[in-house]
Protein backbone atom coordinates (compact mmCIF):
# COMPACT_ATOMS: atom_id res chain seq x y z
CA UNK A 1 0.00 0.00 0.00
CA UNK A 2 1.36 3.38 -1.00
CA UNK A 3 1.92 5.63 2.01
CA UNK A 4 3.54 8.98 2.68
CA UNK A 5 4.67 9.99 6.16
CA UNK A 6 5.73 13.53 7.02
CA UNK A 7 7.97 14.42 9.94
CA UNK A 8 10.18 17.21 11.18
CA UNK A 9 7.61 19.78 12.21
CA UNK A 10 7.67 21.63 15.48
CA UNK A 11 7.76 24.97 17.23
CA UNK A 12 10.39 27.43 16.05
CA UNK A 13 11.05 31.12 16.60
CA UNK A 14 10.76 33.61 13.74
CA UNK A 15 13.90 33.49 11.66
CA UNK A 16 14.55 29.88 12.56
CA UNK A 17 14.77 26.79 10.40
CA UNK A 18 13.18 23.38 10.11
CA UNK A 19 13.63 20.49 7.71
CA UNK A 20 10.57 18.48 6.88
CA UNK A 21 10.79 14.94 5.56
CA UNK A 22 8.32 13.02 3.45
CA UNK A 23 9.11 9.31 3.56
CA UNK A 24 7.47 6.91 1.15
CA UNK A 25 6.56 3.31 1.83
CA UNK A 26 4.95 0.69 -0.33
CA UNK A 27 6.38 2.15 -3.50
CA UNK A 28 9.60 3.47 -4.99
CA UNK A 29 9.73 7.23 -4.97
CA UNK A 30 12.03 7.43 -8.00
CA UNK A 31 9.22 7.63 -10.54
CA UNK A 32 7.01 10.18 -8.84
CA UNK A 33 6.86 13.94 -8.62
CA UNK A 34 6.22 15.06 -5.03
CA UNK A 35 4.48 18.17 -3.80
CA UNK A 36 4.47 19.97 -0.47
CA UNK A 37 1.28 21.73 0.61
CA UNK A 38 0.24 23.54 3.75
CA UNK A 39 -2.99 24.46 5.45
CA UNK A 40 -3.25 27.19 8.04
CA UNK A 41 -6.21 27.40 10.42
CA UNK A 42 -9.27 28.75 8.66
CA UNK A 43 -7.56 28.74 5.27
CA UNK A 44 -7.58 26.49 2.24
CA UNK A 45 -4.75 24.11 1.56
CA UNK A 46 -2.16 25.70 -0.71
CA UNK A 47 0.76 24.44 -2.72
CA UNK A 48 4.19 25.32 -1.38
CA UNK A 49 6.69 23.51 -3.59
CA UNK A 50 7.07 20.54 -5.87
CA UNK A 51 9.88 18.49 -7.34
CA UNK A 52 10.02 16.32 -10.43
CA UNK A 53 10.79 12.62 -10.26
CA UNK A 54 14.37 13.27 -11.39
CA UNK A 55 14.81 16.19 -9.05
CA UNK A 56 15.92 18.41 -11.90
CA UNK A 57 12.81 20.59 -11.86
CA UNK A 58 11.45 22.40 -8.83
CA UNK A 59 8.81 25.03 -8.24
CA UNK A 60 8.00 27.29 -5.32
CA UNK A 61 5.09 29.41 -4.23
CA UNK A 62 6.09 33.07 -4.35
CA UNK A 63 6.00 33.66 -0.60
CA UNK A 64 8.59 30.93 0.09
CA UNK A 65 10.99 31.55 -2.80
CA UNK A 66 14.50 32.10 -1.52
CA UNK A 67 13.63 30.68 1.90
CA UNK A 68 12.50 27.10 1.22
CA UNK A 69 14.36 24.42 -0.69
CA UNK A 70 12.89 21.13 -1.85
CA UNK A 71 15.12 18.16 -2.52
CA UNK A 72 14.94 14.41 -2.77
CA UNK A 73 17.06 11.42 -1.91
CA UNK A 74 15.69 8.55 -3.91
CA UNK A 75 18.09 6.12 -2.24
CA UNK A 76 16.34 6.93 1.04
CA UNK A 77 12.91 7.11 -0.60
CA UNK A 78 12.48 10.55 0.95
CA UNK A 79 11.75 14.11 -0.12
CA UNK A 80 12.79 17.05 2.03
CA UNK A 81 11.65 20.62 2.51
CA UNK A 82 14.31 22.81 4.07
CA UNK A 83 12.63 25.89 5.51
CA UNK A 84 14.79 28.84 6.52
CA UNK A 85 13.98 32.35 7.72
CA UNK A 86 10.62 31.13 8.96
CA UNK A 87 7.86 33.65 9.54
CA UNK A 88 4.73 33.46 11.68
CA UNK A 89 2.68 33.29 8.51
CA UNK A 90 4.39 29.98 7.67
CA UNK A 91 2.50 28.41 10.57
CA UNK A 92 0.42 25.56 9.18
CA UNK A 93 0.09 21.83 8.87
CA UNK A 94 2.40 20.71 6.08
CA UNK A 95 1.50 17.79 3.83
CA UNK A 96 3.29 15.99 1.05
CA UNK A 97 1.49 14.33 -1.82
CA UNK A 98 1.91 12.42 -5.01
CA UNK A 99 -0.28 11.04 -7.75
CA UNK A 100 -0.43 7.54 -9.14
CA UNK A 101 -2.75 7.35 -12.08
CA UNK A 102 -6.00 8.99 -11.01
CA UNK A 103 -5.31 8.65 -7.31
CA UNK A 104 -3.76 11.38 -5.18
CA UNK A 105 -2.03 10.25 -2.02
CA UNK A 106 -1.55 12.46 1.02
CA UNK A 107 0.43 12.04 4.18
CA UNK A 108 -1.06 12.76 7.60
CA UNK A 109 0.68 16.11 7.90
CA UNK A 110 3.16 17.65 10.31
CA UNK A 111 2.51 20.81 12.31
CA UNK A 112 4.84 23.77 11.91
CA UNK A 113 4.39 26.63 14.35
CA UNK A 114 6.47 29.80 14.06
CA UNK A 115 6.12 31.91 17.15
CA UNK A 116 8.19 33.80 19.69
Amino acid sequence: QLQLVESGGGLVQPGGSLRLSCAASGFTLDYYAIGWFRQAPGKEREGVSCISSSGRRTNYEDSVKGRFTISRDNAKNTVYLQMNSLKPEDTAVYYCNTKSGRITYWGQGTQVTVSS
